[in-house]
C-alpha cells in the first residue's frame, strides 16, 4: 500500500488561513518563531501587511494564478521571514510546477521551522522523494510513525522509502511494527512476501503465507499461493495438500483448478492437467477474460504443436456454452476456426458475436475478411453496407463494399462508395492507392477510359510500387492499343517487383505483341505458361496469337483450341479456329 500523494494547491489552506487570522495576532502556525527561538514578533503594521499579502496570495492560488501567487507569497515571506505557513505554500507551488529544488528548499525550511506540523513533514518527505532522497525521507517518516503510531499510512510510506533506498530488511522491520500495531494485514504480508521471494527466502515466504491463512482461514487464494510456493520448490506432496485444503473450504473455486493444472503439467501428467483446465472453463466463476487469455496462449502454442488443436477446440466449445451472452467467447472461437481455414464455421461464430455486440468494429471487420476469403460477394456487399451504416468513418468497410459491387457489376454504386470511402483513409498510402485502383477498374468497365486512367495515375502517385495497379493499368492500355510505351514501362516494373507471376508476365508479353515485338512476346507469354498459366484460356489464346504472327499457324490453332477448352477465351475464339486466322 502506498500513500497517494497530492500537492495541496487549492483548498487545503483555506481552513489554515482562517485559523491563522482567528487564533494568532502575530504568529502564523509557529511562523514567527523558529525552533531555535530567535525571531521577534511583527509590529502591528507589518502584521497587517503580512496578513493582507498572505490572504491575496492564497486567493490567487485558489484561482490557479500560480505565478502571481508565488510572487505574493515571496512578498509575504519578505515581511515575515519566519513564516513556515508561507514556506509551505511556496513549496506546494514549486512542487506543482516541477521545480524540485525550490520545492525541497522551502519544504525543508517549513518542516524544520515547525516540527509539530505533520502536513509540513509530509510535504518535506514528498519533496525528498521527488529529489530521489529516500533515505532522508525515511528519517522524516520514522518521526511521523513515532509521533502518530495510529496512522497506518506512515508505516507503508516509511517501508516504501526503505525499499527505494535498497534497504529491504529495514522495510521488513517496519512491516513487522505495523503488524504489531494493527494485526495481520494482507498489504503488509504481500509486501513482505515479495521481499522474501526476491531474497529467495523460501521458509520466510511460507511462514508469511501461513500467517495469512491463520488470520483469514476462509480466504481461498492464500491456499493457492501456498501451493504455488511448494510447487515451485518441487515439494509436490505439500503443494497438492494445499490445493486440497483450498477445495475443502471452496469446492467450487475455479482458480484452484488452474493451479492444479499447473501442478499436473509440471509432473508431465498432461491429461490430468487438461481435465483441470476443462473444469475451470466449465465454471462460471472463472471470468471470461481469464479464459480468453488461456485460449490466446493455446493460439500461440498450437502454431508449433498442432496436436494440441483439438484441446483448444474443446475449450472453445466449452466457453461458448458457458458464456452464451458474451461476444468475445464466439469471436475467440471464430479466430481459431479462421486460423485453421474453417471459413464457413468461423463465419457462423463471428455472426453470433455480432448479434451479441454490434458496436465492436473489429468483429465486423473480421467478418468482412472472411466473406472476402469465401468469395461470397452477395454477403460481402450486404454486410459491408451494414458496417458502413454503423461505422461511417471506417474506410475498409467502404473498400469491401466497393470491391463487392465491382464483382456484382454495379459499377456506378462501386465508384460512389469508393469515392466516399477514400476520404476516410489517413496515413495509409497502400490502402488509398487501392481505393483509386478499384475506382479505375470500375470506370474501365463502364468504358470511361479517361476517368479510369486518371484514377490509376492517382493510385501510382500515391503508391508507385503497387504491382496490381502497374499490371492492370498496363494491360488495359494494351487492350486499347494506346500509350504502349507507358504500358511497357509499367508492366516491366511490375515484373521486376513481383517476378514469376504468370498474369504479370502475360501482360508484358501482350504489350510486346501490340508493339509488334513478336519474338519477345513469345518469350514472355511462354514464361507465363510455364508459371502455371497452362489452364488459363486467356494466356493460351494470347500464345496462339503470337504463334500466328510468327507464321506458326498450325501450332497457333492448337493453342486456340486449348484456350477454348480451358475457358475465358475471347468471343472470337471459334472464328479463329474455324478460319485458322487471327481476328482482333
Amino acid at each position: 500500500m502506498e500513500k497517494n500523494r497530492q500537492y495541496r494547491i487549492s483548498f487545503l489552506f483555506i481552513g489554515l488561513t482562517v485559523l491563522l487570522f482567528a487564533s494568532c495576532k502575530v504568529k502564523q502556525s509557529g511562523s514567527s518563531s523558529s525552533k531555535k527561538g530567535a525571531a521577534s514578533e511583527l509590529n502591528d503594521r507589518d502584521r497587517v501587511n503580512f496578513e493582507r499579502v498572505f490572504f491575496d496570495a492564497n486567493k490567487e492560488k485558489i484561482l490557479a494564478n500560480y505565478d502571481l501567487a508565488e510572487t505574493l507569497f515571496l512578498q509575504a515571506l519578505h515581511i515575515d521571514p519566519n513564516s513556515t505557513a508561507t514556506m509551505y505554500e511556496l513549496a506546494n507551488i514549486y512542487a506543482f510546477q516541477s521545480n524540485k529544488n525550490q520545492a525541497l528548499y522551502y519544504s525543508k525550511k517549513a518542516a524544520l521551522g515547525d516540527p509539530s506540523n505533520i502536513y509540513y513533514q509530509e510535504m518535506y518527505a514528498d519533496c525528498l522523494n521527488d529529489n530521489k532522497m529516500p533515505e532522508e525521507a525515511a528519517k522524516v517518516y520514522e518521526k511521523a510513525v513515532k509521533n502518530y503510531p495510529q496512522r497506518i499510512e506512515y508505516y507503508f510510506s516509511l517501508a516504501n522509502d526503505y525499499l527505494a533506498a535498497n534497504k529491504p530488511n529495514e522495510a521488513l522491520k517496519v512491516y513487522d511494527r505495523a503488524e504489531l500495531q494493527f494485526g495481520v494485514m494482507e498489504d503488509a504480508s504481500m509486501a513482505k512476501l515479495k521481499i522474501y521471494k526476491a531474497q529467495k527466502n523460501f521458509d520466510k515466504s511460507v511462514e508469511e503465507v501461513q500467517k495469512l491463512i491463520k488470520a483469514y482461514p476462509k480466504e481461498a487464494k492464500y491456499y493457492g499461493m501456498l501451493g504455488e510456493l511448494y510447487q515451485d520448490k518441487g515439494m509436490n506432496d505439500k503443494a497438492l495438500a494445499a490445493y486440497n485444503d483450498l477445495l475443502k473450504i471452496d469446492p467450487n473455486n475455479a482458480y484452484v483448478h488452474l493451479s492444479l493444472a499447473d501442478y499436473y503439467r509440471n509432473l508431465k501428467q498432461n491429461d490430468k492437467a487438461f481435465d483441470e483446465i476443462k473444469a475451470a472453463f466449465r465454471s462460471k466463476d472463472l471470468d471470461i477474460d481469464t479464459k480468453v487469455k488461456i485460449l490466446l496462449s493455446y493460439y500461440d502454442i498450437t502454431e508449433n504443436y498442432p496436436e494440441l488443436k483439438s484441446d483448444a477446440d474443446t475449450l472453445c466449445k466449452i466457453i461458448v456454452q458457458v458464456h452464451p451472452t458474451e461476444a468475445k467467447a464466439f469471436s475467440i472461437y471464430g479466430d481459431f476456426l479462421y486460423r485453421d481455414k474453417k471459413l464457413e464455421e468461423a463465419r457462423v461464430q463471428y455472426r453470433k458475436a455480432i448479434d451479441l455486440d454490434k458496436e465492436k468494429y473489429a468483429l465486423w471487420n473480421q467478418l468482412l475478411i472472411i466473406e472476402s476469403d469465401l468469395n461470397d460477394i452477395t454477403a460481402l456487399e450486404k454486410e459491408s453496407k451494414e458496417t458502413i451504416e454503423l461505422f461511417p468513418n471506417q474506410p475498409l468497410a467502404y473498400f469491401f463494399n466497393g470491391a463487392a459491387n465491382i464483382q456484382l457489376k454495379n459499377y456506378k454504386e462501386a465508384i460512389d462508395v469508393l469515392t466516399e470511402g477514400k476520404e476516410f483513409v489517413f496515413d495509409n498510402k497502400p490502402l488509398l492507392a487501392q481505393f483509386y485502383a478499384n475506382i479505375g477498374d470500375a470506370k474501365n468497365q463502364m468504358g470511361d477510359h479517361p476517368g479510369s486512367d486518371e484514377a490509376y495515375d492517382k493510385a501510382l502517385d500515391t503508391d508507385p510500387n503497387n504491382v496490381y495497379v502497374l499490371n492492370n493499368y498496363a494491360y488495359y492500355l494494351s487492350l486499347r492499343n494506346t500509350n504502349l510505351e507507358k504500358a511497357e514501362a509499367m508492366s516491366k516494373k511490375s515484373n521486376d517487383l513481383a517476378p514469376n507471376n504468370s498474369s504479370y508476365q502475360d501482360t508484358y508479353g501482350w504489350i510486346l505483341f501490340q508493339m509488334k515485338k513478336y519474338e519477345d512476346a513469345k518469350t514472355w507469354i511462354w514464361k507465363a505458361l510455364d508459371n502455371g498459366g497452362r489452364s488459363n484460356g486467356t494466356l493460351l489464346e494470347h500464345y496462339g496469337d503470337v504463334l500466328y504472327m510468327l507464321n506458326d499457324k498450325d501450332n497457333a490453332v492448337q493453342y486456340w483450341m486449348d484456350a477454348k477448352k480451358a475457358g475465358n477465351a475471347t468471343n472470337l475464339i471459334d472464328k479463329k479456329i474455324a478460319d485458322k486466322k487471327l481476328y482482333e
